[in-house]
């Protein structure tokens, strides 16, 4: 049976999706299966944007009509009926998960004053304990302490059990005095208001002035808004009170204000807009579209046909709400979650049991929260690409690792800007810096001049953001870099051979995928640097493997691959993968390892029964070494693509300090993960070093 959490609230605006997010987060890190369930929505049309919400968090699997109970009609129609139906549909999602998150009702509907009663009779007919959530905007401390008593009271009037307690949206200097006025066993979270929670996004603000995009970026509409800003005022006097952003509110026939603001917006010294809602129903005439277009900017441009005062009216009046469409949202909600819930309290109150399956997400979510367990330091040499400046945003966001990003720093910032992202934590270094380029260029003829290299060649050398980054990390400016968004493998590693080096006692960089199967982790290596490893090479790559896995919590038993098990094949190919079984035996004795063997005598005990019965790797290989790039390339985009598994790599390994290569068709989860196995190679090698 899952176990479930029903999360509630005595009145509206309280902010429970924040928290039902973070509790479906946090649920994702520790079971396979998540569930969500609605037991009222507004409407079965789909577009409850709470359900909309969780369902498109990544670790549910459940349709919109899975996971809906009935409709506020339902229940208005016949209340007992309409209580059944949630029972029964709850208990359909129940059965294919493993733990359930139940989002209580939203104080939208006309009865609103009886919803806490009817939560709570849903709760106890579920079974599920109670989590309450209350508001503390506009209220004292002792009012929100009141307010929970009541709630609380009422609820259990109604036979359902109060667990949890959370406070949201309150004022940053009152958390504490909240706090210590709630039962210490129910309180798990207060949180504070963060402005960009509830900050409009701009394609909110068009529909609530009834709206269209007349120019710009429709991607950009997804942007918040800071702030609202009617520009009646003349040109020079509104670009004085211009804001980073701001929604401009201005007639549509005030040409002059239209063209000074968009040409304001990104431009040296003035603020990014989010964008402008041209009012009054006016359309700028044939010239002025002509000279908009040539603009050429990306900033959205709305025309509503409402006059100034009730655009203005309906724009103050419009409050955010948490979305997927805004990745800046979810990732401050997730932040303010991890910084201010007691997780361990909070998994009490849960009772999930430990399970030994380790899915996809599972493996995903546990690498950034040891990356953020000890914040390392990691460059990205590719600050000009947007899917690097949002992977940044994110990671910041959450507080994963501390950023340095390569490029001009107006251009990055600007961009940045524009697309909505937080990169105020980033350093940003401009690689053609003198200051950098003459310290780097230095150090790089010291370690080259025996290969020909000259100080003016090193000096142009070090302006590669390849090498600057390998340089960053060499000199201990960074602790790893991760680049290859826009660029190729070669590029990318390259300086690392030059300028990193390999670790002592190992004589070959090498790589490995994470595959991320239904219900395990599995080590590929080496399946994107070397073409066809020597014997010596491949047990370089073996021990290598196991270490990397070791690193990540994976307990290595390594098989080393071939097309035969054990002694019934012969040839060069064969011997190659015997010799190199036999030097990591000699090299690291402590290391479970088994070869050559055949990949379905690895991983299948039934084959391994047959083939390799006295085998202590066979059936159960974590760590699979593959003769060659031909053969591991190959089968790890079969996997990939035929078994649905997630790969995540290519992961360096052998290097002194770690670089790891992108994609250039990386998205930009990839990047974020890819950032926090870097980050985790560094508290390693840390590590290491530490107890050398």
């Amino acid at each position: 049976m899952a176990r479930s959490i029903y999360i509630a609230s005595a009145e509206g605006d309280t902010g429970k999706s924040t928290i039902a997010l973070g509790i479906t987060n946090m649920l994702a890190k520790q079971v396979g299966r998540v569930g969500i369930f609605r037991p009222v929505a507004r409407v079965a049309d789909g577009s409850d944007y709470v359900l909309q919400l969780l369902l498109g968090h990544d670790s549910i699997d459940l349709s919109y009509e899975e996971a809906m109970g009935v409709t506020y009609d339902d229940v208005h129609a016949d209340p007992e009926r309409a209580l059944a139906t949630i029972v029964s549909r709850y208990h359909e999602v129940e059965r294919k998960c493993d733990a359930v998150v139940i989002v209580g009702t939203d104080y939208t509907d006309v009865s609103a004053a009886a919803e806490l009663e009817f939560n709570g009779r849903i709760a106890a007919n579920l079974g599920a304990p109670v989590a309450l959530v209350v508001h503390g905007s506009d209220r004292t401390p002792q009012e929100v302490a009141q307010v929970v008593e009541q709630a609380r009271s009422e609820l259990a009037a109604s036979h359902a059990h109060v667990a949890a307690m959370f406070v949201n949206r309150c004022k940053p200097d009152d958390v504490d005095a909240i706090a210590a006025l709630l039962p210490d066993d129910l309180r798990v979270g207060v949180l504070p208001e963060d402005p960009i929670l509830v900050a409009p996004s701009m394609s909110q603000l068009a529909e609530a002035v009834e709206g269209t995009l007349v120019s710009g970026d429709p991607a950009l509409l997804a942007r918040e808004s800071r702030g609202i800003i009617v520009g009646a005022m003349t040109t020079s006097n509104l670009l004085d009170r211009l804001d980073d952003g701001s929604v401009i509110i201005t007639p549509g026939d005030r040409a002059d204000t239209l063209l000074a603001l968009l040409a304001a917006h990104g431009a040296e010294g003035f603020p990014a807009l989010t964008g402008i809602i041209l009012s009054g129903g006016f359309e700028p005439r044939t010239a002025v579209r002509r000279l908009v277009e040539g603009l050429g900017s990306s900033l959205p441009v709305v025309r509503s046909d409402l006059d100034t005062f009730e655009t203005a009216r309906r724009c103050s009046a419009t409050r955010g709400r948490l979305s997927r469409e805004s990745q800046r949202k979810v990732d401050t909600a997730l932040a303010m979650f991890d910084q201010r819930v007691d997780a361990d309290k909070l998994r009490r109150v849960l009772d999930v049991a430990h399970t030994e399956v380790i899915t996809p997400l599972m493996f995903e979510y546990g690498l950034l929260d040891r990356a953020r367990s000890r914040k390392q330091h990691i460059v990205l040499p590719e600050g000009g690409d947007d899917r690097i400046l949002r992977a940044a945003s994110s990671l910041l966001t959450r507080a994963v690792v501390d950023l340095t990003l390569l490029g001009n720093e107006q251009a990055i910032r600007a961009r940045g800007a524009e697309l909505g992202l937080e990169l105020e934590a980033a350093r940003i270094i401009d690689p053609t810096d003198p200051e950098h380029v003459e310290r780097f260029a230095a150090q790089y003829y010291e370690m080259r001049k025996h290969k020909g290299a000259t100080l003016e060649a090193a000096r142009d050398r070090v302006q590669d953001v390849s090498y600057f980054g390998t340089m960053m990390v060499q000199l201990g400016l960074a602790d790893g870099m991760v680049s290859g968004a826009a660029h190729t493998t070669a590029h990318t590693i390259m300086p690392s051979f030059q300028i990193i080096k390999t670790v002592p006692g190992v004589s070959i960089v090498s790589s490995v995928f994470f595959m991320c199967l239904a219900d395990r982790v599995l080590v590929y290596g080496d399946c994107a640097v070397n073409p066809d490893p020597t014997a010596e090479q491949l047990a370089d790559i073996a021990i290598s493997s196991a270490e990397t896995a070791l690193q990540f919590n994976i307990e290595p038993r390594v098989a080393m691959l071939s097309y035969s098990t054990g002694e019934s094949g012969t040839g060069s190919d064969v011997d190659k993968v015997r010799e190199a079984t036999r030097l990591v035996r000699e090299r690291r004795p402590d290391l479970l390892v088994d070869g050559p063997m055949q990949y379905d005598a690895a991983v299948e005990p039934s084959v391994a029964r047959s083939k390799a019965p006295d085998s202590p790797v066979a059936g159960r290989a974590t760590v699979l070494v593959f003769p060659d790039l031909n053969t591991g390339n190959n089968t790890y985009k079969a996997v990939q693509r035929s078994a649905g598994a997630v790969a995540v790599g290519p992961v360096l390994q052998g290097l002194r300090k770690p670089v790891n290569d992108l994609s250039r068709g990386a998205l930009v989860q990839d990047i974020v993960n890819t950032v926090a196995i870097t980050a985790i190679q560094a508290q390693n090698l840390k590590t290491s070093e530490g107890n050398a």
